[in-house]
């Protein structure tokens, strides 16, 4: 296969974490001519994005459905063959039933406003209806609005916003100071759709009461774009790029820890292994956590002094506890089911406040109806999450405290239960994992699903910037800018590799 060699200079690139970006990042990298390496701390691909088995189960125990398939459409047709030819995306549908306290029940159509609208007005009234229309109305206009610059565009500084031609009228939009609540209050007053809203904002590990209102988008992607499940489970995406990486010849070492990023007069120059082995680098793509990068692979100096009192100003976001069910037999159960608490606002209180274990939390099931992720047609995988305190043993939640887990899991198998759902006779595989689990795992801090979490006006710039303060040293991932989640992850890899490409032919 010849590999196209334009005029400029190919650099040499080091991506620390074979996470989805790291990923993303690399293939698109590797495609325009540079030679890449990746290093990974664990034995697998993709990061927090992973397919499970369990004795015949498959369980989805990070992302579980796929929003804004573009992305990726993007990203394979820009390295070699299209997503189409190698994965197979179906919709989910209904995208989401939510059923709440008192047993009212939606279901939400997928890719359909006016479905969702008719929905929404069968179960609790017309009016109700009207608002979640004027609802997504607004969270248009605001996609529309903070599109370009927040989302697709590098977020280099609040200056470059000022510039914008229709600056003033898309901060109106947007209207940064006002939080999710506050903005769904002044639309609808309909306690069932403030909660399906309120839910948007943990999506990026935050509180509804004090996250930026522009989460409220997140809301017309999923409506506008659709709900999407890749067959076999969200974990074939980064096998896919795995070997989309092989064939563009990047070299994979994993089980492979970085110990620290070297730097020469505030220049990124390379990477130090765990093992004492040196790797030189013209660039260096960083796919950790930006805590651990900032904090951890860099020393303290002067040019990331202000990355660093950016993060410590951040409030860090909430984790997940989650329990992997294999049943035996079928349920009811769609796709992507939501149960809501009576008192959400204690979910919110627990977590960033009390920080304990969610006595009545919002619950997810996801229930994939994929022939490719359970044992046979009469049984069923379940990932079941509920939000939960970071693993923090000093000044919060211990969840390695002798027998938390257990207790834990099964007052929320006992909640199921009180809604109907039949599980304990059915059980057949039960797994539990803790915050504590996924920040040995994944490397997380503290096991925070997002980084850094929207809570406050200033969020988005105390993101950690895509091109950090040292040269020729890039941030990609769900803890840098544009945010977490698989759509937001694959932009932040097109950012980063564009960047290096404007390197590249300076």
């Amino acid at each position: 296969m010849s590999h196209h060699r334009p005029t400029r200079s190919p650099k040499k690139v080091v991506v620390i974490g074979a996470g989805v970006g790291g990923l993303a990042c690399a293939v698109r990298l590797a495609k325009k001519g540079h030679a890449v390496t990746i290093f990974e701390a664990s034995d697998y691909v993709g990061g927090k994005c992973r397919t499970e088995w369990i004795n015949g189960y498959a369980f989805d125990t990070g992302p579980s459905l796929l929003t804004l398939p573009a992305v990726y459409r993007d990203l394979f047709l820009k390295t070699g063959k299209r997503l189409e030819h190698i994965l197979r995306l179906d919709p989910v549908d209904p995208s989401f039933t939510y059923i709440f306290h008192d047993g009212t029940k939606i279901l939400f159509p997928n890719l359909s406003h006016n479905g969702t609208v008719a929905a929404i007005s069968e179960q609790l009234g017309e009016q109700a209806g009207k608002d979640w229309h004027a609802l997504l109305s607004r969270a248009e206009a605001m996609w529309e609005a903070s599109r370009e610059s927040f989302i697709e565009g590098e977020l280099r500084s609040p200056l470059q916003l000022f510039k914008r031609p229709h600056f003033l009228a898309d901060l109106k939009t947007i209207s940064p100071l006002t939080s999710l609540r506050t903005l769904t209050s002044s639309i609808t007053a309909n306690p069932y759709l403030k909660k399906i809203i309120d839910r948007y904002a943990t999506y990026t590990g935050s509180d509804p009461r004090k996250v930026p209102a522009v989460l409220l988008t997140i809301a017309f992607v999923e409506e506008a774009f659709g709900a999407w499940h890749i067959q076999g489970g969200l974990g074939s995406l980064p096998l896919s790029l795995e070997a989309r990486a092989k064939e563009l010849g990047i070299e994979i070492q994993l089980n492979t820890r970085v110990s620290s990023i070297t730097t020469n007069s505030g220049i990124a120059t390379g990477i130090k292994l765990h093992d004492g082995r040196e790797i030189d680098a013209d660039i260096v793509v960083a796919n950790a956590d930006a805590e651990i990068v900032y904090n951890k692979l860099l020393p303290p100096i002067k040019e990331t002094r202000r990355a660093r009192a950016a993060l410590k100003k951040a409030t860090p976001s909430l984790s997940g506890f989650s329990l992997l069910l294999g049943l035996r037999g079928n349920s009811a159960l769609s796709h992507h089911t939501v149960f809501f608490p009576k008192d959400y606002d204690d979910e919110f209180d627990a977590i960033f406040q009390r920080k304990e274990p969610v006595p009545d939390p919002a619950i997810y099931i996801c229930n994939p109806k994929d022939p490719l992720m359970v044992k046979d047609e009469n049984t069923e995988s379940w990932f079941v999450l509920v939000n939960a305190p970071r693993h923090e043993p000093e000044n919060g939640c211990d969840w390695n405290a002798p027998s938390l887990k257990e207790k834990y899991a099964d007052h929320i198998i006992n909640l199921l239960e009180s809604k109907g759902l039949d599980i304990r006779s059915r059980l057949e595989v039960c797994e539990i994992r803790t915050p504590a689990d996924l920040e040995h795992r994944t490397n997380a801090p503290g096991g925070s699903i997002y980084g850094t979490s929207s809570n406050g006006a200033r969020s988005a710039f105390l993101r950690a910037k895509n091109r950090s303060p040292i040269k020729n040293l890039y941030c990609v991932g769900g803890s840098a800018h544009p945010g977490g989640g698989l759509p937001l992850v694959g932009i932040s890899a097109e950012i980063v590799a564009e960047a290096v490409e404007e390197l590249a032919e300076q």
